[in-house]
């Protein structure tokens, strides 16, 4: 089956963005409503994170989600099989020149990204431009696993890392000033973690963000990715570093991240990564949420 699907992608890669979006669009909504347990969880998640919305409003939402996610496992295919020029000309990054100028001082660099549908188009631009380094899961399936690899690394000279290596080995490719593609805003469990609000909800946050900062005597700054409607393309965007980060106060720059990343998402919250069960891990006492 996995096989299938990388043949698929492969062929569907060759047409226009602007046949390949209802595609995707077509394909998400119809997993809307086929895999009952992840419209749940997406559903709860908006129900937690938006409870000023009405139902009727997060249904949309939740339906524009899936049709999102649809058109970015789609257009996945671009970030396997796209020349470097193609891939240029479909995804622009703004703030470049920061980024640029932060390498050129020889500035330690962690690009805190959140887990927006276009990620792996925007990290796929970001490595035509820059050496990067990156924490990489492993995947079940050896097919996926193998093509999900090949695409975060075929252009330029990335790394990347397994999750248990990464603290040392990220600082010490920071240091030699690899800009970090940094995605902290998932439910890893309670290990390395604190909980911390999130859409004023508590929720188990990776608290490595400013210890690798410190360790490695970087700067951070947002990466994020955006889809655009149709045959547009996407657009990366580079923030200006942090000021004043780390404090010292490990909770305290958590909840900074935290408040960082839930701004980012309202600012286009179709594109969030709903489907994943943000708020599994609990604090003690608290009843399971899914």
């Amino acid at each position: 089956m996995s096989r299938l699907l990388v043949a698929l992608l492969w062929l569907i890669h060759w047409l226009p963005l602007s046949v390949q979006a209802p595609i995707g669009r077509g394909i998400g909504l119809l997993l809307y409503w086929i895999i009952a347990p992840r419209r749940r969880v997406v559903n709860t998640n908006l129900r937690l994170c938006f409870p000023e919305l009405s139902d009727s409003e997060r249904r949309a939402l939740a339906k524009e989600h899936f049709a999102l996610a649809g058109r970015s496992l789609i257009e996945r295919g671009l970030a396997w099989f796209a020349p470097e020029e193609r891939i240029r000309r479909l995804v622009r990054i703004e703030g470049a020149e920061t980024l640029a100028r932060l390498i050129e001082q020889r500035q330690p660099i962690i690009m805190l990204t959140p887990h927006f549908l276009g990620l792996d188009l925007g990290g796929t631009r970001i490595a035509a431009d820059f050496d990067c380094v990156s924490i990489y899961a492993r995947q079940r399936d050896p097919v996926i696993d193998r093509w999900l690899y090949h695409g975060r690394s075929r252009f330029g000279s990335q790394v990347l890392l397994r999750r248990d290596e990464s603290v040392r080995a990220s600082i010490k490719a920071m240091k030699e000033i690899r800009p970090f593609y940094y995605l902290p805003d998932m439910d890893n469990g309670i290990e390395d973690s604190i909980f911390s609000p999130f859409f004023g909800v508590q929720a188990a946050t990776l608290s490595a963000l400013p210890r690798l900062t410190r360790l490695g005597g970087a700067v951070v700054i947002t990466c994020v990715t955006r889809m655009l409607p149709g045959g547009q393309g996407y657009v990366v965007t580079l923030g200006e570093p942090w000021t004043d980060f780390p404090s010292g106060d490990v909770d305290a720059d958590t909840r900074r991240m935290n408040a960082c990343i839930e701004d980012l998402v309202r600012t286009m919250p179709a594109q969030y990564y709903w489907v994943h069960r943000r708020f599994k891990t609990r604090p003690p006492g608290e009843p399971k949420i899914y």
